[in-house]
């Protein structure tokens, strides 16, 4: 009786964990979350982009630069298409696309190219691989062959990455990379994903898209990372992009993790794009600018704002634009 006591002990204890698991994964995917339609006039499809834009540059001079046709074994493709990146001229009223270059595939490495502006073309420089680059999600340039960029995961093997988030471990993290150092410099994500940098170069901008928050960081002499605060989001936000006129931040979001983890083609993951004005100030703006179901556009991941319009991508479906409000 004494093994079979311990033994029903155990199990009962394992399914209590489990169940409180499952509940607090619930509560970080917002799983149960239900969104409002709330559309931006004059929007449509740009022409030619069916795999998704997962993420979008703009320079200065209204010059589009749209990553497109992610691969993943766990995500619908809509296009047997390698990975591709297009330019789009947002001044050109045509808004035609042109392709610059075929993404090969690749494990979590950083490719680092020139951008020809005569030939509309990128011209290949290196590959970056390092140990603690193991996990990339994002990155933020801040010299030609320097940068920080985000590990969403810990761990590199499969099972140890579905652990990761179901314990919530906090162990992702921001990592420096310059040929002279390579170090982590933050650490203490649930999944560290989009980042960028203040228009004054001064602060980094991380989405922590578990704990639905924004995490500001200083830059440091050093390059090391001190922590100035967090920002509530509402939503599991994936790339931030920075305004370089108004400093506001531009994010590309999944409002659902319960619709992101079926993906029922019947019931598709939705889009939302919020927008953080004064982000350093003691009472930050947070305004959800567009969102939708996903009967127009399904899992945005950017969005980034120019001359009075405003891009919003997709993981692997379209890409749309608008016009702001």
């Amino acid at each position: 009786m004494g093994k079979l006591a311990v033994l029903s002990l155990s199990v009962a204890a394992l399914a209590v964990l489990i169940g409180e698991r499952v509940i607090t994964l619930r509560h970080l995917s917002l799983y149960y979350r239900e969104l409002t339609q709330n559309y931006l006039p004059n929007c449509h499809h740009i022409e030619g982009i069916e795999c998704g834009a997962e993420d979008i540059t703009i320079l200065e001079n209204g010059l589009a630069f749209l990553s497109t046709c992610v691969k993943h074994p766990d995500l619908p493709s809509y296009s047997d298409d390698p990975g591709k990146i297009y330019t789009l001229n947002l001044l050109d009223s045509e808004l035609k696309i042109k392709m610059i270059v075929n993404e090969p595939k690749c494990n979590s490495q950083v490719e680092i190219f020139r951008f020809v502006e005569d030939e509309n073309a990128l011209q290949y420089i290196k590959t970056i691989k390092h140990e603690l680059l193991h996990n990339v999600n994002d990155i933020v340039a801040v010299g030609t062959e320097s940068f920080y960029a985000t590990n969403d995961h810990y761990f590199t093997n499969g099972i140890l990455k579905f652990v990761e988030p179901f314990l919530s471990l906090p162990w992702c993290d921001v990592v420096y990379y310059s040929p002279q150092t390579v170090q982590v410099v933050a650490g203490g994500f649930l999944l560290a994903n989009g980042i960028n940098i203040s228009t004054d170069k001064r602060h980094l901008y991380v989405a922590d898209l578990l704990k639905h928050k924004i995490v500001v960081l200083k830059i440091q002499k050093n390059t090391v990372l001190s922590h100035v605060k967090e920002v509530d989001v509402g939503s599991l936000c994936d790339n931030i992009e920075v305004d370089r006129e108004s400093g506001d931040l531009w994010l590309g979001c999944h409002p659902n993790g319960r619709n992101w983890l079926l993906q029922d083609p019947n019931d598709p993951p939705g889009s939302e794009v919020i927008r953080i004005e004064n982000i350093l100030s003691e009472k930050p703006k947070v305004t959800q600018v567009y969102a939708d179901d996903g009967s127009v556009i399904i899992a945005s991941s950017v969005a980034t704002p120019y001359g009075g319009k405003l891009l919003i991508g997709t993981v692997y479906q379209k890409a749309l634009i608008c016009d702001l409000k």
